[in-house]
């Protein structure tokens, strides 16, 4: 059985390039869609508590990640062993929003007060119906404090045109010990 690698020498199966291969501004769209979402978490717990921002993140879910897909490969940026990979709904739902007591550790990123979102890409590596990305995220804060995070997301485009994450790694950037 091969795994893995494309022999030498034998063809890759393509996708047609159709209404299914992503454009870069498809990916920037999407990108740009998921800050917004964040900070529509942290807005609805602001205004409505708990359950409204449950409902808002549920939503997220539902439109931008590709659950419905398979596992989605997430690992989000605070998570920490034995939880540290969600390649469920209900492990990102419990990341984002906390009140899982399956996920103890998670206090719901997505209600930190976040106001502000912006990213810069080191790359978008296109592939017909897939994309990735790798750069930075920073989020500010309502007090103004700035969290920067690397970001790797890898986007999937289904026949319907829906743009989905498939690929959701975050961690903080490396700070060499002084």
């Amino acid at each position: 059985m091969f795994i893995g690698l494309w022999p030498f020498g034998a063809a890759q199966a393509q996708s047609p390039a159709s209404s299914v291969t992503i454009t870069e501004a498809e990916v920037l769209k999407a990108q740009k869609a998921w800050g917004e979402a964040l900070i529509g978490i942290s807005d609805a717990f602001e205004k409505g508590g708990i359950k409204q921002a449950q409902a808002k993140a549920e939503a997220v879910l539902d439109a931008a990640y590709g659950y419905n897909l398979g596992p989605v490969l997430f690992k989000p940026t605070l998570s920490e062993v034995p939880q540290t990979f969600r390649t469920t709904r209900e492990g990102a739902l419990a990341y984002f929003v906390g009140q899982n007591p399956k996920f103890p550790g998670d206090s719901g990123f997505a209600l930190k007060g976040w106001k502000q979102y912006g990213f810069e890409n080191a790359a978008v590596s296109i592939h017909g119906d897939v994309a990735m990305t790798m750069g930075k995220v920073r989020l500010t804060n309502s007090k103004g404090e700035v969290t920067e995070v690397d970001k790797t997301w890898g986007f999937k485009k289904g026949q319907d045109g829906t743009l989905r994450i498939i690929l959701h790694h975050s961690s903080l950037p490396y700070q060499k010990n002084k």
